[in-house]
C-alpha cells in the first residue's frame, strides 16, 4: 500500500539535524528486553511494563536476522543530554508508533490551533489508508511478538485487544476509561468496516474497468517507446490526478474564477477530496514543488525505509495483509480482462478477414446483385428515405422538404396533429423562404378551423414568437394574418383577428401601434361577420393594453365610439367586457381618465340635448350612457389609488374580507375593482381607509375625488334635468347609472356626496307647493332618477323610510300644485318593474288614499292604475281593490272618477272571479246609479277605459258588461242636449267601437248590442261628422252581411268585424277610411269643429 510510513522517522527536518547524535542498539535481541526508560522522560510507558509497540522483524536492514524494538530507538533518541530539547515530530513518531491514535488526533489539533503545522500528522491524518479495513489489534501491554509468535505474561491471554476503528466510526461516548466494549458494538464496528471495504472494491472495479478501456494497445505502446517523440496518451487516473493538482494550484495563487470555471468543466470530480483521484493513491507534491524538483526524479514513498526499520509484507498484520489480498485479487481481475480482450481481438481479425473474402467480388458484380433488392431511390420521396439525416439541421431541412408533401394528405379532422411539427420545423428552419411556406400551410392548414382549432393554432403561434423574438415574428407571422385579412370565409378572419391579440405582447411596439392597430380597425369598419368583429374588439382591447404611444389615444376613443354603435348585441359586450376596460387602464397611466376621457363622453351627452329638436336620439344616448358606465369600476380605482391614505396601507394583520354585496355584479373580470386595484387584500385595506377618511377626515387635497364631487356630479344632475321624463328609456338609462355609481363609491359616499346634491336641487318642502315658486324641477327626470337610481341603492330600513317619504312628498307636492304627475308615473313605473318595491309603493298610495286633500287622493286613485299591472292577485285583492273601493265612495266624485281608470285595469289583468265581480258590481253601481246619469266626466271616463280595456279583458265581461252598456250610453247620447258633450261621448264611442272591432264577438250580441250601438253611434255622426258616419256605415254594413251569412252556415259561430269583410273592395274602402282619419279625440273634435 503506497501510503505514509508512521515509522520513518527521518520525515522532519529537525529530527534530521539530530540525528548524528542519536544512537541506536542494533545488536540487542528481543530476549534481551528494553532498557528502562529514563527517570525524567513522561512519554515512556510505566516501568513494570514492556513499551505497547509494534514491533517488526526485517531481513532487510538488520544483518543478523533480529528484530529490534522501535521503542528502544525513540528511547534512546529521548534519553539525549537533557539540555537539548525534545522535538514535537519525535513525540508525535512515538505516539503513532505506540498506536495512541485518539492522543496524537488531539495533539494534531492542538498544534493546528497553535498555527505549527506538523507534517508527520497531516499525512498521517489525511490519508485514509491508515483507518480503513485495520482489523489488526495492537498487543496489549503484557504482550510481545517474539519467534514463538504472540505471548502472555501470565499465560492468559488479555480481553484489552479489538478492531482499531476508523476516525469517522468512532463513538467517543461509547468507550468506557478501561477499555472494554459490548459484543454489539463490536459488531457494528465490524459492520461498518466491511461496507466501507465493499464501497472500497466497488470503485476500485470501476477504475480499474475504465483503465482498461482506455488502455493504449501493446503495438502502440511498443510505438511510443521506440519513438519517445510520440507521447503516450494520459490514462484517467494521470487526468483526474492533474485536474486535483492545477485546481490546487489555481486555489492557492487566488485564481478563484479560474478555479469555478475548471471545476465546472470536469464536475465529475470532487476537488476537495484527494481520494476521490484513485483509491489509496497517495497525494503528489504541489505543482510548484513538482516543477522545482522536474530534474530529480522523486523517491517512492515504498522505497524508502527507515534505517533501522525494514518493511516485509509477509509479517505486515491486519490491514496491509488485507490490502494485499486485494490487490492480489484485482491482479487476478485484469488477467481476466486481458484474456477477454485478447479473445475479442481475434474475432475481430475473423471478422475482417470475411469481410475481405467478401470483397473478392468485382464491384460491377455487386450491384448487378443488389438491384435485384427492390429499392426505389429516383423519385423524391425515394431520395429523402435513402438519406437519412445525420444532424438537427439535415432534419430539419428534411421536415421543409417533405411536410408540403403530408400536409395535403392527412385527414382535415386531424390536421391539427401536425402543428407542432410544422411550429417546430418554421421555429428552426435556416432557410427564411421554407420558414415563410411552412408559417403559410399553418395558416391554411384547415379550410374553416373551428373553435378549438383555432386555439391551437393560436396556441402554436404564441410559442412560435415566444420562441424567435418580436423581429421574427414581424417578419414571418405577420404577412400571413394580413393575408388573410380579407378571406372569403369568416372563420380564417376569424383567425387573424384573435392572432393580432394574441400576438400583440411579442410584437415591437411600433408595430403594435401602427400595422396591427390599422389592420384591426379596417377589420371593425369592413367585416360584416359578428364573430369575426367581436374578435376585433377583444384584440383591440389587448391592444390598447399594450400601447405606449400617447398619440394613439383620439384613434382609441373613435374605434370606442365605433364599436359602442355596432348593431351587434355581441360586438357591444365584448367592448364592454374587455376594450373599455383596458382602454380605461391606459388612460389612467396617461393622466387622462377624468381630465379627458370621461369629460368627453359627457360633451357629447350635452351635444345630444342641445341638438334634439325632434326628440332626444335614444340610442346614442344610451351608447353613451353605457360607457360612462363600464367606467366607474376604473374612475373609484383612480379615486383609491390617489387618495391621501394610500401610503398607510397596510396588508398585514386582519383584514376583514369584502362583502359579497359591496359593489355591482362586474360585466367582466377586467371591470372587477379588486382585479383593477391588484389584489382583494389590498382592494379591502384601502376601503378601510376610504370609509375612514371620508367619515372623519373629509376630502381636503383628494383631487380625484373632489374632480367627482365638485365636477362630475353637477354636470351629470344638470342633464338629467333636461331629459324628457316621460322617456322611459332615458329615465331608465341614468337610474341604472347612478344606481352603478353609487353602489361603487360606497354608502358613506352616496349619503354625504350625492343624496344633498338632489336634495338641494328638489327643496322639498311646504313654502314651495306652488309651481311658480320654482318647483319645476319636480316634473323633470331629476324626481325618478333621484328616487330609482340613488335611493334604490341601499336597502336598509332607513333607505326604504328616505325612499317612501321622498314619494308621499313629491305625490302631495305635484297634487296641490296642480302640476303634471309625469314624474311621479315615471318613478312608480320604474320601482313597480321590480317586486321588491311593490308593498313599499302601496304604502305611499295608503297615505295618498288617507290624506286629507282630495287632489291628493284623486292622484293615489290615479297611481293605482300603473301598479296593478305588475302586483300579483293576492296583493291586488288584500291591499288594491279595498283602496280602491274606499276611493269609491269618496265624497269628492273627481275622486270617485279617477278610480275608474284602476278597476278597468283589474278586470284586464286579473283573473280570479270573485275579484272581478267585486268590480263588475263597482263599476255597475257608476253605470247604473242614479246619482252617475249626469255625470259627463264619469261616462268619459268609463267609455274611455272600456275602450282600452275591452279587447283584453274576458270575453264573458266583454260581451256582457262592456257592450251592452256602450249600447246603452250611444243610445243616451243621442237625446244629449248639450252639443260639446254629445260631440266628446261620440268621439270616445267610435274609438271604443274601433278598438272592439278587431274583438270575436258572438252572433247575438252582434246582433242586440253591437251593431245597435254602432247605429246610435251613426246617427250622431250624421250630424256632427260626415266622414266619421262613412266609416261607420261601412262598419255596419260588412257587419249585417257577416250575421247573415253566418246565419246561414254557422248559426252559433261567432264574428269580427275585421273578419266579416269579405269583398276586396269593401275592405280596400274601409281601410282606406280608417286611414285617412286620426282616431285621437283632439283631431275628432276639430273635425266636429270644423263642420260647425
Amino acid at each position: 500500500m503506497a501510503s505514509v510510513n508512521p515509522f520513518n522517522l527521518s520525515d522532519s527536518e529537525e529530527e534530521a539535524e539530530r540525528r548524528p547524535n542519536e544512537t541506536v542498539d542494533t545488536e540487542r535481541s528481543p530476549s534481551d528486553g528494553a532498557p528502562g526508560p529514563p527517570p525524567g522522560n513522561p512519554f515512556s510507558p510505566p516501568a513494570d511494563a514492556e513499551p505497547p509497540s509494534l514491533l517488526l522483524s526485517s531481513n532487510r536492514t538488520s544483518p543478523s536476522g533480529e528484530g529490534i524494538s522501535a521503542s528502544a530507538a525513540a528511547t534512546s533518541a529521548m534519553a539525549g543530554s537533557a539540555e537539548t530539547r525534545v522535538s514535537v515530530d519525535v513525540i508525535a513518531a512515538q505516539l503513532l508508533r505506540d498506536q495512541y491514535i485518539l492522543t496524537a488526533l488531539e495533539f494534531h489539533t492542538e498544534l493546528l490551533e497553535a498555527g505549527r503545522e506538523l507534517p508527520r500528522l497531516r499525512d498521517y491524518f489525511s490519508n485514509p489508508g491508515n483507518f480503513e479495513r485495520q482489523s489488526g489489534t495492537p498487543p496489549a501491554k503484557d504482550q510481545v511478538l517474539g519467534p514463538g509468535g504472540p505471548l502472555s505474561k501470565g499465560g492468559e491471554k488479555k480481553n484489552r485487544a479489538g478492531s482499531i476503528s476508523t476516525l469517522d466510526s468512532l463513538d467517543f461516548a461509547r468507550y468506557s476509561d478501561d477499555g472494554n466494549r459490548e459484543t454489539d458494538e463490536r459488531v457494528a464496528v465490524l459492520e461498518f468496516e466491511l461496507r466501507k471495504a465493499k464501497e472500497t472494491i466497488q470503485a476500485l472495479r470501476a477504475n480499474l474497468t475504465q483503465a482498461a478501456e482506455s488502455e493504449v494497445p501493446s503495438q502502440e505502446r511498443k510505438n511510443y517507446k521506440s519513438s519517445p517523440e510520440i507521447q503516450e496518451p494520459i490514462r484517467p487516473l494521470e487526468k483526474r490526478a492533474l485536474n486535483f493538482l492545477v485546481n490546487e494550484y489555481l486555489l492557492k495563487n487566488e485564481y478563484k474564477l479560474s478555479s469555478i470555471t475548471f471545476s465546472d468543466e470536469n464536475d465529475d470530480q470532487d476537488f476537495e477530496l484527494w481520494d476521490d483521484v484513485g483509491l489509496n493513491i497517495p497525494k503528489p507534491p504541489d505543482l510548484l514543488q513538482l516543477y522545482r524538483s522536474c530534474g530529480t526524479p522523486l523517491p517512492s514513498p515504498r522505497d524508502t525505509a527507515d534505517v533501522s526499520v525494514g518493511v516485509d509484507f509477509v509479517d505486515l498484520p491486519g490491514n496491509c495483509i488485507q490490502q494485499t489480498e486485494v490487490v492480489q485479487e484485482l491482479e487476478y481481475q485484469i488477467s481476466l480482462l486481458n484474456n477477454e480482450k485478447q479473445n475479442l481481438a481475434e474475432q475481430i481479425k475473423k471478422l475482417q478477414w470475411c469481410v475481405l473474402e467478401c470483397m473478392k467480388l468485382s464491384p460491377a458484380f455487386q450491384q448487378a446483385l443488389l438491384s435485384f433488392c427492390r429499392m426505389c431511390s429516383d423519385s423524391r420521396l425515394g431520395a429523402e428515405v435513402s438519406r437519412i439525416a445525420d444532424s438537427e439541421e439535415s432534419v430539419m431541412l428534411m421536415l421543409g422538404r417533405c411536410l408540403p408533401h403530408i400536409v395535403p394528405n392527412v385527414l382535415l379532422a386531424k390536421r391539427e396533429e401536425l402543428i407542432p411539427l410544422i411550429l417546430c420545423t418554421a421555429c428552426l428552419h435556416p432557410e427564411p423562404k421554407e420558414r415563410d411556406q411552412l408559417l403559410h400551410i399553418l395558416f391554411n392548414l384547415i379550410k374553416r378551423p373551428d373553435d378549438e382549432q383555432r386555439q391551437m393554432i393560436l396556441t402554436g403561434c404564441v410559442a412560435f414568437a415566444r420562441h424567435v423574438g418580436p423581429t421574427r415574428v414581424e417578419a414571418e407571422l405577420l404577412p400571413q394574418c394580413w393575408e388573410q385579412i380579407n378571406h372569403k370565409y369568416p372563420e380564417r378572419r376569424l383567425l387573424v383577428a384573435e392572432s393580432c391579440g394574441a400576438l400583440a405582447p411579442y410584437l415591437p411596439k411600433e408595430i403594435r401601434s401602427s400595422l396591427v392597430l390599422s389592420m384591426l380597425q379596417q377589420m371593425l369598419a369592413e367585416d360584416k361577420a359578428d364573430m369575426v368583429r367581436e374578435a376585433v374588439v377583444k384584440s383591440l382591447g389587448i391592444i390598447m393594453g399594450y400601447i405606449d404611444d400617447p398619440d394613439k389615444y383620439s384613434q382609441g376613443f373613435e374605434l370606442m365610439l365605433l364599436s359602442l354603435g355596432d348593431p351587434s348585441e355581441r360586438v357591444v359586450n365584448a367592448v364592454h367586457q374587455v376594450f373599455i376596460p383596458a382602454f380605461a387602464a391606459w388612460t389612467t397611466e396617461l393622466g387622462t381618465l377624468h381630465t379627458s376621457l370621461i369629460p368627453s363622453l359627457l360633451a357629447r351627452i350635452e351635444k345630444l340635448h342641445t341638438q334634439g329638436e325632434h326628440g332626444l336620439d335614444e340610442h346614442k344616448l344610451h351608447v353613451f350612457l353605457s360607457a360612462l358606465q363600464s367606467l366607474i369600476p376604473p374612475l373609484f380605482a383612480v379615486v383609491l389609488q390617489n387618495a391621501p391614505f394610500t401610503s398607510r396601507v397596510k396588508l398585514h394583520g386582519d383584514i376583514p374580507a369584502i362583502e359579497v354585496t359591496r359593489f355591482p355584479r362586474p360585466a367582466s373580470p377586467l371591470q372587477d375593482v379588486a382585479t383593477i386595484i391588484g389584489s382583494r387584500e389590498m382592494l379591502s385595506a384601502l376601503l378601510q381607509l376610504y370609509d375612514h377618511q371620508l367619515e372623519h377626515e373629509g376630502t381636503t387635497g383628494w383631487e380625484s375625488l373632489l374632480w367627482v364631487v365638485n365636477q362630475l356630479l353637477p354636470q351629470l344632475i344638470e342633464i338629467v334635468g333636461r331629459i324628457n321624463v316621460t322617456s322611459s328609456t332615458c329615465v331608465h338609462e341614468f337610474s341604472r347609472f347612478f344606481w352603478r355609481f353609487c353602489r361603487t363609491f360606497g354608502k358613506i359616499f352616496t349619503n354625504t356626496k350625492v343624496k344633498p346634491q338632489f336634495q338641494e336641487i328638489l327643496r322639498l318642502s311646504e313654502e314651495n307647493v306652488d309651481a311658480s315658486a320654482g318647483n319645476g324641477i319636480l316634473t323633470k327626470a331629476t324626481v325618478p332618477i333621484y328616487a330609482t337610481g340613488v335611493l334604490t341603492c341601499y336597502n336598509q330600513e332607513e333607505d326604504r323610510k328616505l325612499l317612501v317619504g321622498f314619494l308621499e312628498d313629491v305625490m302631495t307636492t305635484l297634487s296641490l300644485s296642480h302640476a303634471p304627475l309625469d314624474s311621479l308615473k315615471a318613478s312608480f313605473v320604474e320601482l313597480g318593474a321590480n317586486p321588491v318595491y311593490h308593498e313599499l309603493l302601496l304604502t305611499v298610495l295608503w297615505y295618498g288614499v288617507v290624506h286629507t286633500s282630495a287632489l291628493v287622493r284623486c292622484t293615489a286613485a290615479r297611481m293605482f292604475e300603473l301598479l296593478v299591472k305588475g302586483v300579483n292577485e293576492t296583493l291586488v285583492a288584500q291591499r288594491v281593490v279595498p283602496a280602491l273601493i274606499t276611493l269609491s265612495s269618496d265624497p269628492e266624485i273627481s275622486v270617485r272618477i279617477s278610480t275608474i281608470p284602476a278597476f278597468g285595469t283589474i278586470m284586464e289583468t286579473v283573473t280570479q272571479k270573485e275579484l272581478l265581480e267585486r268590480v263588475k258590481m263597482q263599476l255597475a253601481s257608476f253605470l247604473e246609479d242614479p246619482q252617475y246619469q249626469d255625470q259627463h266626466s264619469l261616462h268619459m271616463e268609463i267609455i274611455r277605459t272600456f275602450g282600452r280595456v275591452g279587447p283584453n279583458a274576458e270575453p264573458r265581461f266583454r260581451d256582457e258588461f262592456v257592450l251592452p252598456h256602450l249600447h246603452k250610453l250611444a243610445l243616451a247620447n243621442n237625446s244629449q242636449s248639450v252639443e260639446n258633450k254629445r260631440i266628446d261621448i261620440a268621439t270616445q264611442l267610435f274609438e271604443a267601437y274601433s278598438a272592439l272591432s278587431c274583438c270575436f264577438i258572438s252572433e247575438e250580441v252582434m246582433v242586440n248590442h253591437f251593431l245597435p250601438g254602432l247605429r246610435c253611434l251613426r246617427a250622431d255622426m250624421e250630424q256632427l261628422s260626415p266622414e266619421h258616419e262613412v266609416i261607420l256605415s261601412s262598419m255596419i254594413k260588412e257587419c249585417e252581411i257577416k250575421v247573415e251569412n253566418r246565419a246561414m252556415s254557422d248559426p252559433q259561430g261567432s264574428m269580427s268585424i275585421a273578419s266579416s269583410l269579405v269583398g276586396e273592395d269593401a275592405k280596400t274602402k274601409f281601410l282606406s277610411k280608417m286611414g285617412q282619419l286620426t282616431t285621437s279625440g283632439a283631431m275628432l273634435a276639430n273635425v266636429f269643429q270644423r263642420k260647425k
